[in-house]
Order: C-alpha cells, then sequence, then structure tokens
C-alpha cells in the first residue's frame, strides 16, 4: 500500500531529501510533538481566564479532569489523588494521538509500537517508584511470596508477570491502533468516494477513546497493587 501523505514530511520536504528521509524514519516522533503542541493549546485556552463561573472550554476541561480524578480514586484511593497528574497527561496523550489519525495527512503516534513501549515503560518505572516510596525495602515481599521457602519460585513469576506487563500495555495499543489505520486506509482507497469509511471514522473514535481508556485503567491498577501492602 502507498505511504499516505503526511503534512510534516511534506514540510520536511522543503529541506532537502535528507530532511524528509529523516522525517520518514521518525514520524511518530514529530507528530508526538504535534500532539503534546495541542495539548499544551488546549490547556493554556481553557485556563487563560480562570473564573469561578467557567466558560465553555473551562468548563468541559474540569469535567474531563474531575472525572479521570474520581475514576483513578475509585481505583487507586485517596492516597493516590497525587497521581493525577501523570495519568491524566497519560490519558490525554494517548487519545489525542490515537484520533488524530483519523485526520487525513496526520500520522496516529501511537501507530507505531515504540510510542505505546515508552508510555508503558513510564508505567513501570513509577509503578515501582511508587511502591519503594511507600513501602522501602519491604516492597520486596511483593515479589517473595508468604513463605521462604517459595521466595526463589515467587520471584521469578513475579518478574515475568511485571515485564509481561509493558508488553500487554505495549502491544494491546499498538496492534489496535495500526490495525484500525490499515482498515480506514483500504475503505478510503477502495470507496472513498462514497463514504464508505465514515462508518469506520466513528468506530474509530470509539476505538480511540477505548484504548485511551483501558491504559488508563490497567495504569490505575498497577499503581493500586504497589500501594497495597504485601500480604
Amino acid at each position: 500500500m502507498e505511504h499516505p501523505y503526511l503534512y510534516v514530511q511534506a514540510i520536511f520536504a522543503m529541506f532537502g531529501p535528507g530532511a524528509e528521509e529523516w522525517a520518514f524514519h521518525h514520524i511518530h516522533v514529530l507528530y508526538s510533538w504535534v500532539v503534546m503542541a495541542m495539548l499544551l493549546g488546549l490547556g493554556f485556552l481553557s485556563t487563560r481566564a480562570l473564573a469561578l463561573v467557567p466558560g465553555k472550554g473551562q468548563n468541559v476541561m474540569e469535567v474531563l479532569i474531575d472525572g479521570l480524578e474520581n475514576f483513578l480514586v475509585s481505583i487507586v484511593g485517596e492516597e493516590g489523588r497525587w497521581l493525577l497528574p501523570v495519568s491524566a497527561t497519560i490519558f490525554l496523550y494517548i487519545f489525542l494521538s490515537n484520533l488524530v489519525g483519523l485526520v487525513p495527512g496526520f500520522f496516529p503516534p501511537t501507530g507505531n509500537v515504540n510510542t505505546p513501549l515508552s508510555c508503558a515503560l513510564v508505567v513501570f518505572f513509577l509503578t515501582h517508584a511508587i511502591g519503594i516510596k511507600y513501602h522501602g525495602i519491604k516492597y520486596i515481599k511483593h515479589f517473595t511470596g508468604p513463605s521462604i521457602f517459595l521466595a526463589p519460585l515467587f520471584l521469578v513469576i513475579e518478574i515475568v508477570g511485571h515485564l509481561s506487563r509493558v508488553l500487554s500495555l505495549t502491544f494491546r495499543l499498538f496492534g489496535n491502533i495500526s490495525g484500525k489505520e490499515l482498515v480506514l486506509g483500504i475503505l478510503f482507497m477502495l470507496g472513498g468516494a462514497f463514504f464508505a469509511p465514515l462508518p469506520m471514522l466513528v468506530l474509530g473514535i470509539f476505538v480511540s477513546l477505548v484504548q485511551a481508556i483501558v491504559f488508563f485503567l490497567l495504569s490505575s491498577v498497577y499503581f493500586a497493587g504497589s500501594l497495597e501492602h504485601a500480604h
């Protein structure tokens, strides 16, 4: 299938073949910057005129952030409320990254395996940083099980289980988004002139939201697990 026309790559092509080639191989990074710029712009527009009686932009952001906070607290508990900035940022970044792929000329950063992997690694390392922060050296009990005699076996099982979380978060998100892009691309080629892809665009929005929620949910569950005391 022919590579789609991408605006950012076309801009880099103005600076020569070398720049275009670099943009082609790093297109997910470039569109990650685009998504981050969009998030910064939305944050600025919704908070530049904060008021007790919020306007439309502020009201939408307050409802969104409040919903994410309540969702997070319902899973992690009150002591995990401080994790909202990280969790909400991951959700918004993934959701918007998924959505931009529905716009012609844009590439979803989550359609490249490196982007979901980077988000999964953030969750992985933060999970264990939380465990060490709250439990200190006793956090090792999460990996050794209830009996010292079974500790070596439990340690191997827990290490494999925690590493599999990274693979699960990465390939679930990457597989769904890359699959969505492939199906949309085929439909546009076969019936773009007859609006055949429109139902798939609606489904694409739904998939984008669901995948962001799933990533947010699983991340919150992992954070909650690291906060719990080992039994």
